[in-house]
């Protein structure tokens, strides 16, 4: 009986998320789990009365369309190096979007890049990890990067 039957991996295509990716990819390998890689697309516009301004549709395709390349490239990796591997391209904000994936495929591990960040830093922008640990329904191995 295989410890990690399925493991998520999410990535921004930043580096930490990188060390992350190869990691996961490691333990599939290991484990002969299948690989979710997922990316959180979402594009937070906010509006400002009386000049709610509308965006053209074209921003958010060629947006997506980008992600979804990077994110067919993410998964190619893990298909080269044998890895059984399913790439999702989610449309929510991402801590969100990573629990309800890991619940929907009943993820057993979570294996994600951290920046790192500590100070002012964190506290302004926050951490995905740290609030995707608080949510997961699954282990979380969170592959520390170097802190910036």
């Amino acid at each position: 009986m295989s410890l990690y039957k399925t493991i998520l991996v999410p990535v921004d295509f930043s580096p930490f998320s990188d060390e992350a990716m190869e990691r996961a990819i490691e333990l599939a390998r290991e484990f002969g789990a299948k690989l979710h890689v997922a990316h959180a697309f979402s594009l937070p516009l906010p509006l400002m009365a009386p000049y709610e301004v509308a965006v053209p549709t074209e921003l958010f395709d060629q947006a997506r369309e980008s992600a979804s390349e990077q994110l067919r490239k993410e998964a190619e990796k893990a298909s080269a190096a044998g890895v059984d591997v399913t790439p999702h391209l989610l449309e929510v904000p991402a801590a969100t979007a990573i629990v309800e994936l890991a619940e929907r495929i009943e993820a057993d591990l979570i294996v994600m890049g951290t920046r790192g960040r500590t100070g002012l830093k964190h506290v302004l922008l926050g951490s995905v990890a740290e609030r995707t640990l608080r949510l997961s329904p699954c282990s979380v191995l969170a592959v520390k990067g170097e802190a910036d």
